[in-house]
This record gives structure tokens, C-alpha cells and sequence, in this order.
């Protein structure tokens, strides 16, 4: 097991949260969206996550290591898919809207802000978490080379 992996699991997981905080940004900046280039209101976006497996190479030398009591097949995380959310449109009657229907109904996008906010401050968190782990691993890694002076 190389001393790096810790890093190289915390770093999948900064680039997949940065990536679910740039469609929770996207979200939120077209929750106003009535129409968009496909036609239709803007339709919410969310992010799909999946463990990050290793080369099986990896888990070889893991399995002979004696050292080595973990059996983890995990190597991170990554995304998988950007899916669009199915749930109905907001309808909002405003018959001056350029985009009303014949009955003066509005649909707007499903964007819910509250829980764009609260996603995003998940995705916050969890990169915050990452970048505690990274300086954690950098200061054990200076000790220990200080230990060999």
C-alpha cells in the first residue's frame, strides 16, 4: 500500500465535490430559467458519485503485503453521471409573462433554493474535510522526515 493513497483518495473527492458545487452553482444561477435552448424551463441538475476502484494489480500486492490487515478496495471516489431532476415544474399563474401558457400559467424551473443551499454546504463541508486530511497527511509526512535529523 504506497503512503500516498490517502491523498490520492482525498483528492478524487475534492475534484468530485468541486464538481457537484460548480452544478449546484448552476442550479441556483438559472432558477429564474422559464426557457432554454432545448425549449422549456431549466431543469434541475444533481451529481451521481461511485467508489473509485482500484487496479487489481493493486489489491495483489495489498493481499501479499503482511503488513497490511485492511482489505479495502476502495480508491476514492468519482463521478459517474450529471442526471437532470424529473420532478414537475413550479406552475405560476402570470398571463403577462412572455412564456405563459393559454390559461396565463407560467412553468418555472424545479430548482428548490433551500435545498440547492443545503447541498451546497454539504459539498462545502465535504471539500473542507479533504483539504483537513491533505494538511493532516503533509504534517505527519514533515515529522516523520524530521525524526530521520
Amino acid at each position: 500500500m504506497s503512503i500516498f493513497r490517502a491523498l490520492d483518495i482525498s483528492a478524487s473527492a475534492l475534484t468530485a465535490n468541486r464538481y457537484r458545487m460548480d452544478v449546484i452553482g448552476e442550479n441556483i444561477a438559472n432558477a429564474d430559467t422559464t426557457r432554454t435552448a432545448t425549449g422549456g424551463p431549466y431543469r434541475r441538475k444533481y451529481v451521481i458519485f461511485q467508489e473509485r476502484s482500484q487496479p487489481f494489480s493493486s489489491l495483489l500486492q495489498s493481499a501479499r503485503g503482511a503488513l497490511n490487515t485492511t482489505n479495502s478496495a476502495g480508491g476514492g471516489v468519482k463521478v459517474i453521471d450529471t442526471r437532470e431532476d424529473e420532478s414537475p415544474f413550479k406552475l405560476v399563474y402570470d398571463p403577462e409573462h412572455p412564456d405563459a401558457d393559454a390559461d396565463g400559467y407560467v412553468s418555472l424551473p424545479n430548482v428548490d433554493m433551500e435545498r440547492e443551499m443545503v447541498d451546497m454546504i454539504a459539498a462545502s463541508r465535504a471539500y473542507e474535510a479533504n483539504i483537513t486530511v491533505i494538511n493532516n497527511f503533509k504534517t505527519t509526512a514533515n515529522q516523520a522526515l524530521q525524526i530521520g535529523r
